[in-house]
Formats: C-alpha cells, structure tokens, sequence
C-alpha cells in the first residue's frame, strides 16, 4: 500500500518561509524545489525506483495552507521501505555549498521579479 514520510520543507536545521507571509507561496516552492533536488543527489535510489518518489504535498494550518516535501514509498514492499525510513533517518541537517548557492539565486531572481512587477 502507498504510504509517505514528511521530509519537512527544508533542512531541519535551516530557516523555512513562514506560512501566513505575503510571498510564502513562491519562497515554499524555491525551498521545496531546491531540497527535492538536494535529496535526489544525496538518494539516487530514489529516482531510480518506480514506487519511490518525492512530491510536495499540502496540509490545512490555522494560518492557512503549508508545504512540506514527503517521500511516498509501497510499505508491503520491505525493501523500499526499510529504504524510505533510512532516507528519514539520514536527512541532511543543513543546506550544502550547492543547494545553498542554487537557493540563494532562486531567491534572488524571485525578489528581483517582484521588484520588477512593483511587489
């Protein structure tokens, strides 16, 4: 049976758009794109499975809709999901050099758009 594990929005141990803020929504899917891509470098097993993927996923909050990255994995399959909570359990804790640099310029041409459109 289909089954996920929340994986958060960001390293644990990094700052995360706030639900309720006027630009949530396009910092959420910088940070959400940017650490789905982190993990597929750090997982590569997780594009090489057909039942093993990353989706963005959203949950109701007092404050309004937020997003989290989840892992959805087949849970009568042992294999995949002895794999999925060893995902879980070896997230990364901090951005790396590159997902920091590529989240910096997301960030960056997201601003410098909502300058141009006078946000």
């Amino acid at each position: 049976m289909k089954n996920y594990l929340v994986l958060g929005s960001t390293p644990c141990n990094e700052d995360c758009a706030q639900v309720g803020n006027d630009n949530y929504y396009d910092q959420s899917q910088i940070e959400l794109h940017v650490y789905g891509k982190y993990i597929h470098r750090i997982f590569p097993q997780i594009l090489a499975s057909k039942t093993l993927y990353l989706k963005i996923k959203s949950f109701p909050h007092d404050f309004g809709t937020y997003r989290e990255l989840v892992l959805y994995y087949d849970d009568s399959n042992e294999e995949e999901l002895s794999l999925a909570y060893s995902i879980d359990e070896f997230l990364p804790r901090n951005w790396d050099e590159e997902a920091l640099k590529e989240l910096t310029e997301k960030i960056n041409i997201n601003n410098t758009n909502n300058i141009n459109k006078g946000e």
